[in-house]
């Protein structure tokens, strides 16, 4: 169907009738300021009415700029084609990624391509793959460590929020971990949002030793919320260190606070899934992957199409029709005069 954007621009339409029906007309002067002898004979030669296609030619061009008038009105109402709605189905959930950069996450207890890497580097690799994967799903990222904060709000670009992922720094929070506070921040983040969307998936590899809120109590705001929160707690269980008489082997995730992460993901109805090397913790976010995600209504589109173009090019055709009409009237007045001059005038005696 066509619809009007700013269809109160048409009232204007009787402006220029308006005008020409009140428009006070030009006075005609009565008398003759010169007495021609010969005038009867020129009122002869002018006789074929001259007057009547004057009247005839400003009646044309009247209602030519009429046309034009309303032709513009109707380019300036804005008309529209609406095509037939279109439904846009979206499916996804609001996403929030925890992820802890407290100094413990420096531990090189991973291996990336063949090599040595710290727990922050291979989170930034599989968490990296994991958020590409996320499509349709609306992303969140909150970095904690003594403190915590919003790197990223939520938002549709995963692109921005790998990046923001990849530009964390170990211990740009400090170097204490405060569960309680990242989960009481991303409650905040998620508070206006569905309560079957909100998603939390925090990773850390310690237990809290900072913050103002203990992680239960957070968790039970989470649940009360409906805030799901599955937690990931990484770090190997052995590691080889070098000592005084050689090297010997150290368990590099003694504090890590599984059960207050189990606890955690009981309390909001989620899971606490462990990873001790990089082909874990890929799994770990596989199996994220696979969660259901929560359906939205249905979107609704309307294809449009302006139609404006058309009236409006359609007017300048118009005008340009009308101010050549405006250059011939000249030249074809200037060509009757020279006919009129060419006729032989019959003279009369003055009186």
């Amino acid at each position: 169907m066509i619809t009007w954007v700013w269809p109160w621009v048409l009232v204007l339409f009787p402006i220029p009738w308006i005008v020409r029906l009140f428009r006070k007309p030009v006075e005609e002067v009565s008398g003759s300021s010169l007495r021609v002898p010969f005038f009867q004979d020129l009122m002869a030669i002018d006789a074929g009415g001259p007057t009547v296609k004057s009247h005839s030619s400003i009646s044309r061009k009247f209602w030519l700029v009429f046309i034009i008038w309303m032709v513009l009105l109707l380019a300036a109402a804005r008309p529209q084609w609406i095509g037939e709605p279109v439904a846009l189905p979206v499916s996804g959930r609001d996403l929030m990624m925890a992820v802890d950069i407290s100094g413990s996450m420096e531990i090189p207890d991973f291996a990336l391509n063949g090599e040595e890497a710290n727990r922050l580097m291979v989170v930034k690799s599989v968490a990296g793959e994991f958020i590409q994967r996320r499509q349709g799903d609306r992303l969140g990222l909150v970095l904690f460590g003594a403190r915590a904060y919003v790197q990223t709000p939520l938002t549709f670009d995963r692109d921005t929020v790998h990046a923001m992922l990849r530009e964390a720094e170990i211990g740009l929070a400090g170097k204490e971990t405060a569960i309680g506070d990242a989960i009481g921040l991303v409650i905040k983040r998620l508070k206006e949002q569905p309560h079957d969307k909100r998603v939390l998936i925090l990773l850390t590899d310690g237990a809290n030793t900072s913050g103002d809120i203990s992680p239960i109590q957070a968790a039970k705001l989470a649940a009360e919320e409906g805030v799901r929160i599955y937690t990931i707690g990484v770090g190997a269980d052995q590691m080889r260190v070098p000592s005084l008489f050689g090297s010997r082997m150290v368990n590099p995730s003694q504090d890590l606070d599984e059960g207050t992460l189990k606890e955690i993901a009981e309390l909001t109805g989620g899971t606490y899934l462990r990873a001790k090397d990089t082909k874990q913790l890929d799994d770990v976010y596989r199996e994220l992957d696979r969660l259901e995600p929560a359906v939205q209504e249905a979107e609704l589109f309307r294809p449009t199409e302006e139609l404006y173009p058309w009236p409006l090019g359609f007017s300048l055709v118009l005008s340009a029709l009308f101010v050549l009409s405006l250059i011939r009237m000249p030249m074809f007045g200037r060509a009757n005069s020279k006919q009129s001059s060419s006729q032989p005038l019959s003279t009369s005696p003055a009186s």
